[in-house]
């Protein structure tokens, strides 16, 4: 099974208050992401975390790589320092910028950043992103328009994936569920 994930921003307590998530402190945020990463995913899947797995925790990294099951890939984010700490062959797959994936015969480009034109986007491919969590703060106006009217690209993020691990198809639900809400006071 292929999984991904964007976004967890383990040990960021501020991404909290932020991005609206629910949970009453940083610690409860990182056990309940945990649980439900490995509530879905085996030692035998494949993750794609497309980016800011760690911000600003105060503890190792480790500690919660070493809790966390799958085949990890990463698409590097913005917030990943993480990586200058640890030994990335020994907990990833993969370490890049850019990744892609063949899920369901569906060609997926992976990137942190959501980008306007991927790698055959002409011919039907998709592509899959995080960064922008479930706020327009890190876009501007038009920029959020083009992302929530793109017919191929989808948010990986935790913010509007459950908080969890999706399937290729759930991505897809789950962001077109929050299309339909986004300008809902909560969202905003």
């Amino acid at each position: 099974m292929i999984y991904y994930i964007a976004d967890t921003h383990f040990g960021h307590s501020h991404i909290i208050q932020y991005s609206h998530r629910p949970f009453a402190d940083v610690a409860e945020m990182d056990r309940t992401l945990i649980k439900n990463w490995n509530s879905r995913v085996t030692d035998n899947d494949d993750i794609y975390i497309l980016g800011d797995l760690f911000f600003r925790n105060d503890y190792s990294a480790e500690d919660v790589l070493d809790k966390l099951k799958g085949k990890k890939h990463l698409a590097i984010g913005n917030h990943d320092q993480f990586l200058n700490t640890i030994d990335a062959e020994k907990y990833f797959e993969e370490v890049a910028d850019i990744l892609e994936v063949t899920d369901g015969g569906n060609r997926v480009i992976l990137c942190h950043y959501p980008i306007l034109v991927w790698k055959a986007s002409h011919r039907g491919s998709y592509h899959l992103y995080g960064h922008v969590h479930n706020t327009k703060h890190n876009c501007t106006e038009a920029q959020w328009n083009i992302l929530m009217g793109a017919d191929h690209a989808f948010n990986a993020g935790v913010d509007v994936n459950g908080y969890m691990p999706v399937t290729f198809d759930e991505v897809i639900a789950y962001n077109l569920a929050f299309r339909e809400q986004e300008l809902s006071p909560a969202y905003v």
